[in-house]
């Protein structure tokens, strides 16, 4: 999925974020866990999510190379 075609809002889970964030889910993880990448959202017991916006910032902040890696 391309981050053009990625909605303007609502939530993503992580196969959405990891088509268009190349890497592995436990570097996703990671980054989560170290402030890196955006928080999730508990949509249920089971379902974790993150907010679209939050994933486009994020993708343009990777563009511009302001997070550190």
């Amino acid at each position: 999925m391309e981050p053009n075609k990625f909605p303007d809002c609502g939530f993503a889970r992580i196969p959405q974020i990891l088509s268009v964030i190349p890497i592995s889910k436990s570097s996703w993880w990671r980054g989560v866990a170290e402030g890196k990448y955006p928080q999730p959202v508990k949509l249920s017991e089971r379902t974790t999510a993150w907010r679209v916006e939050d994933i486009r910032k994020l993708i343009d902040e990777l563009g511009k190379g302001s997070i550190n890696g």
